[in-house]
């Protein structure tokens, strides 16, 4: 049975705020910063948008607008968290970085929700659908791999490259619904990493949420 309009409202309300409050949670508390690291990515929330829409399965209009409302909902969210666990000053749930993210999320929600139907679909719709969250993953291996090189990060940048690379595959092979689905899904992921790229690196000049985890990992 596909999820009813108040079913669909209320996993983008409580799922939102858990996105938002986890990750927070997972930046401060994961040993490991490549790994942590993934809770400051925007192509982690952009994929999660995703499964939300694969979940909806029918109906991109829903799906986009309940994508877009967990996504909003999420960013606040994560200043809870902060205020709570870190003591931050509650001011920042309306700070510009946070209505920042909550446009961001309303960009990448309204696209990754639709994506996620997509990928339940058949046809060009399909192929698109399920290589968007690994693009978007890809996108982000490709700027983390910029740094390679840089003396300012040292040999850091590697792991983050390989983590987000192998989430991307990872996606579309459990979004994928044949073999082939998948082969084509990865092929198409290649170029529309490219075209996100220039996204990313025009948002390149936003604000960054890891900073707020001050005694979490140290930050990259």
């Amino acid at each position: 049975m596909y999820p009813d309009n108040r079913r669909v409202a209320l996993v983008a309300v409580l799922g939102g705020f858990l996105l938002g409050f986890v990750d927070f949670v997972w930046i401060k508390f994961m040993p490991w910063w490549p790994l942590a690291d993934l809770g400051n990515s925007s192509a982690v929330w952009a994929v999660a948008a995703f499964f939300f829409g694969y979940w909806v399965r029918t109906g991109w209009l829903r799906a986009a607008a309940g994508a877009a409302a967990g996504l909003v909902i999420a960013g606040p969210a994560y200043y809870v968290a902060a205020a709570l666990i870190q003591g931050d000053n509650w001011s920042r749930l309306w700070s510009p970085t946070s209505l920042l993210w909550m446009a961001f999320g309303v960009l990448a929600g309204v696209v990754f929700g639709i994506g996620g139907v997509w990928a339940r679909g058949s046809g060009w719709r399909q192929t698109i659908g399920t290589a968007l969250p690994g693009a978007v993953c890809f996108t982000e291996a490709a700027l983390e791999a910029a740094r390679i090189g840089d003396p300012s990060y040292g040999s850091e940048p590697i792991p983050h490259v390989v983590v987000r690379a192998v989430l991307g595959v990872l996606v579309i092979v459990l979004a994928g619904r044949t073999t082939r689905n998948r082969l084509l899904s990865l092929a198409t992921a290649l170029p529309l990493a490219l075209l996100g790229l220039g996204a990313f690196l025009a948002r390149s000049n936003g604000a960054s949420r890891t900073p707020l985890a001050t005694s979490g990992p140290a930050t990259p």
